[in-house]
C-alpha cells in the first residue's frame, strides 16, 4: 500500500529503487552493528528465538491449561489427603513421578515444572508450617524473574525500532554529503541524488514504526500470552494453601486465563472429578 499510493499518485519507483540497496546497505549494517555491540551472544541467540515465537504464537492452548489445572489440583490434593511424605517423591524427581508423565508437554516446560516443583518443596520441608502469603511472595518472585528473562528480545526489538529513523537520518545525512560534493552537476541530476538520501530518512522510518515496532508489539503479546499459565499454577496453590474449597480454587485459577483459552467451570470440575 505504501509504494503502491507513491505510484498512484505519480510517484516514480524507479529511482526509490534504485537508492533502495544502498540506503539499505547503510541503515542495515548500522543496526546489525548496533545489535551485536549491545547484546551477548546469548541475547542474539534469544533473539532470533523470539523471531520464531512471532511466527508460532502463544505455546499454550485451553487443553494445556485444563492440564495445569489437573495436574496441580491432583498434586493439592495428595499433599492435603496422604500428607508431605506422599508428595515429597513427586517434587524432587518430577520426571520420574507418574503424576507429571500423564502431562508430557507440560513436563518439557522447565520453568512450569521448577514452578510447581520447588514451592511444593518448600512446603514439604516445612512440614506445612510456612506462612501461606510468604509462599506467595516466593512464587511472585520466580515468575517475575522469568518474565523478566523472557522479556529481553521484545526490549532488544523495540530498541532497535527506536534508533532505526535516526539510522535512516544517518543515511540521509551521508546521501546529502555526496551531494553537496556535486553541487555543480545539473538540477535534475542535483535533484535525483536529494531524492535518493531522502529514501534513507523514509526507509528508517517505516522499518522502525511499520515492521520492527510492530515485530515488538506482537512479542510482547505473545509473552504476556505464554505467562498466564504460571500464574494459574500460582493461584491453585496459594488458593489451596488456604484451605480455600474446591469450587473457589477452580474460580482462582480460571480468572486469570484469557477468554479464548478459558474453559468454563464444568469443564474443570468434571474433569478433576473423573481424576
Amino acid at each position: 500500500m505504501v509504494f503502491g499510493g507513491f505510484t498512484i499518485t505519480g510517484g516514480a519507483l524507479g529511482p526509490v529503487m534504485e537508492a533502495i540497496p544502498h540506503e539499505m546497505l547503510i541503515i542495515g549494517g548500522a543496526a546489525l552493528g548496533s545489535l551485536i555491540i549491545g547484546n551477548s551472544m546469548k541475547e542474539l541467540k534469544a533473539l532470533g528465538g523470539g523471531f520464531v515465537k512471532v511466527l508460532k504464537g502463544a505455546k499454550y492452548k485451553k487443553q494445556d491449561y485444563l492440564d495445569t489445572i489437573f495436574l496441580v489440583s491432583k498434586l493439592m490434593k495428595m499433599l492435603r489427603t496422604e500428607g508431605p511424605i506422599a508428595l515429597e517423591p513427586h517434587v524432587e524427581d518430577p520426571k520420574s513421578s507418574a503424576i507429571f508423565a500423564e502431562y508430557p508437554r507440560l513436563l518439557a516446560d522447565l520453568t512450569l515444572v521448577n514452578l510447581i516443583a520447588d514451592t511444593l518443596r518448600l512446603v514439604v520441608v516445612s512440614s506445612g508450617t510456612l506462612d501461606v502469603h510468604a509462599v506467595e511472595e516466593v512464587m511472585d518472585n520466580m515468575i517475575k524473574t522469568h518474565h523478566h528473562e523472557v522479556e529481553g528480545p521484545q526490549h532488544t526489538l523495540q530498541s532497535l525500532a527506536d534508533a532505526l529513523p535516526a539510522l535512516g537520518i544517518v543515511a540521509a545525512v551521508l546521501g546529502v554529503v555526496k551531494t553537496m560534493g556535486s553541487i555543480d552537476k545539473p538540477p535534475a541530476i542535483l535533484g535525483a541524488m536529494i531524492g535518493s538520501a531522502l529514501v534513507g530518512t523514509f526507509l528508517g522510518v517505516l522499518l522502525a514504526y511499520g515492521l520492527i515496532g510492530p515485530l515488538a508489539s506482537r512479542l510482547k503479546q505473545v509473552i504476556e500470552a505464554d505467562g498466564a499459565i504460571y500464574h494459574v499454577v500460582k493461584q491453585i496453590i496459594i488458593a489451596s494453601l488456604h484451605g480455600h474449597p474446591q469450587p473457589l480454587v477452580i474460580e482462582a485459577a480460571r480468572s486469570g486465563i484469557a477468554h479464548s483459552n478459558q474453559p468454563n467451570f464444568g469443564e474443570v470440575f468434571d474433569g478433576l472429578r473423573g481424576r
